[in-house]
């Protein structure tokens, strides 16, 4: 999926209304359609519901659901807050039409805000249009929203909340529930800094035209099922473990053994016609016991002494518990000088390279590194924020020609051209020791299968999420008791999933 910016969606919603062609009013009852599916599915209709309407397209997005809502039985209670006397002409429409189904309360100043008695709001106060914080009375109403107990759903945007740029004034952002963002997810609700405000989003498709959104430049996407589809490779009937690559996993020392044996078997269950782990002898009995199907090369007692392989691989993944030992650096820089099959760097040769920043300048043009946000740091230095944290991020992709895997809620996938992938997979029951490794192991893996350096990126961090949420709706597992290894367990049901 394409991530539209805020004037994009304009544009758009533009475009639809003059190609497609339908009115402005009739486009707006559309995605207020949508919305009233969501919510009737979501909500019993015993609850009651306050809406809060802008007096822009968002607030006439409000009333049409507000009305649909009021045709089905419900209980609402409407409020317009009139933080402007400009009405749009779609929202005046919408507002003559609820008008005589229901009375339509008016906020006007701190003396009209109500108590919020009801179970659910909804907030269509600003959307994605929104170019200023909201103040004086507007700012205290949604104080007031965010300390009552009602279940908050906004519509499109959290109010106060900016799209596709830093938010300052975070006291008045309404701190959502639910999010039904239209037609495209926008940027704000992938970072980490505003998840406070969006909680759950879920992302409707209003029917904006497609050929302004294929034809559409972006540089930021959202990756979803549809788009992995694209990617994946079905397995041929006429094929032989010869055709799916030959993997090499390096690292391992005394006490991090475990690490590589995580990448090593997550290579093998995710589908490398042959594995071999490069480790040393210490992890020599607890590898060749727990990973049968994997070849092994021993090189040093309780670290690798040498990183001399005698094989051809067709992907090497590097790093897993290699350790700091003295005299790894060196190894990692003549191993990164004499090597020419394709890189995934993680772990401790991550902590290496950033310790020894000339290391970058060795790695051949679409090496993969896969940093957590810690891991980054050490990289790059501190950042003021994540939309600081994104541009260091696709300038040290672009300046070093490589893939950057930043993982994490929505992991963000930087790659050499400037363009970034948001995965849409997973869930903090990741947030584990070893999962990393695994993840190692799976891209390792695609690669040497023949996917290229950024399909085996996108596809692998997809799966690899994937294996979290097929766990914890099954109830096998819960967010706390999922570990590493579950993850190599799913791997068969997160690939089976994409032959549905």
């Amino acid at each position: 999926m394409k991530i539209l910016s805020p004037s994009q969606i304009k544009i758009a919603d533009k475009y639809t209304i003059e190609n497609e062609p339908v009115s402005s009013l009739d486009l707006m009852e559309r995605a207020a359609t949508k919305c009233f599916e969501w919510f009737i599915e979501k909500h019993n209709s015993e609850e009651t519901v306050a809406v809060f309407c802008g007096v822009g397209n968002n607030g006439g997005d409000g009333l049409a659901l507000s009305r649909m809502l009021i045709d089905a039985g419900w209980k609402v209670r409407t409020y317009v807050v009139e933080f402007s006397n400009n009405y749009s002409i779609d929202f005046t429409t919408n507002y003559k039409r609820l008008e005589v189904l229901s009375p339509i309360k008016h906020v006007i100043d701190n003396n009209t805000i109500p108590e919020v008695v009801e179970t659910i709001v909804v907030d269509a106060i600003f959307g994605v249009g929104l170019s200023k914080s909201p103040r004086g009375f507007t700012r205290d109403l949604i104080n007031e929203i965010n300390n009552s107990v009602a279940k908050i759903v906004s519509i499109d945007m959290p109010s106060g909340l900016y799209g596709d740029t830093v938010t300052t004034d975070k006291e008045a952002i309404v701190k959502a529930d639910f999010t039904i963002t239209l037609q495209s997810v926008k940027l704000s609700l992938l970072l980490p800094e505003y998840s406070e405000f969006s909680g759950e989003f879920v992302v409707l498709n209003i029917g904006l035209h497609p050929d302004f959104i294929k034809n559409e430049e972006v540089h930021h996407h959202y990756t979803e099922k549809k788009d992995i589809l694209k990617i994946y490779k079905k397995r041929k009937k006429f094929s032989h473990k010869g055709t799916y690559g030959h993997s090499l996993l390096v690292g391992g020392s005394s006490g991090k053994v475990g690490a590589i044996l995580l990448a090593t078997k997550a290579a093998v269950k995710s589908g490398s016609g042959l594995v071999t782990s490069l480790i040393p002898k210490c992890g020599y009995q607890i590898m060749q016991t727990a990973v049968p199907e994997a070849m092994v090369l021993i090189e040093g007692e309780n670290n690798l002494q040498s990183l001399y392989y005698n094989i051809n691989p067709s992907a090497i993944g590097i790093g897993p518990g290699l350790g700091m030992v003295v005299g790894t650096t060196e190894l990692l820089k003549r191993f990164f000088e004499d090597n020419n099959a394709p890189l995934v760097i993680d772990a401790d040769a991550l902590n290496l390279i950033s310790t020894h920043r000339e290391l970058l300048t060795l790695l051949p043009e679409g090496s993969i590194l896969t940093p957590h946000p810690k891991e980054f740091e050490r990289l790059v230095g501190k950042w003021n924020g994540d939309f600081e944290k994104l541009k260091l991020a696709t300038e040290f992709a672009i300046n070093y020609q490589i893939i950057l895997i930043l993982k994490g809620a929505n992991t963000a996938i930087f790659i050499p051209d400037g363009n970034i992938y948001f995965n849409s997979t997973g869930n903090s029951s990741l947030a584990t020791g070893g999962s990393g490794d695994v993840l190692t192991g799976i891209i390792t893996s695609l690669i040497a299968q023949g996917y290229s350096n950024v399909e085996a990126s996108i596809l692998g961090v997809y799966i690899h999420g994937l294996t979290s949420e097929i766990a914890i709706e099954e109830g096998i597992e819960s967010m706390e008791s999922f570990s590493a290894i579950n993850i190599i367990d799913y791997l068969g049901k997160a690939f089976n999933s994409l032959k549905d």
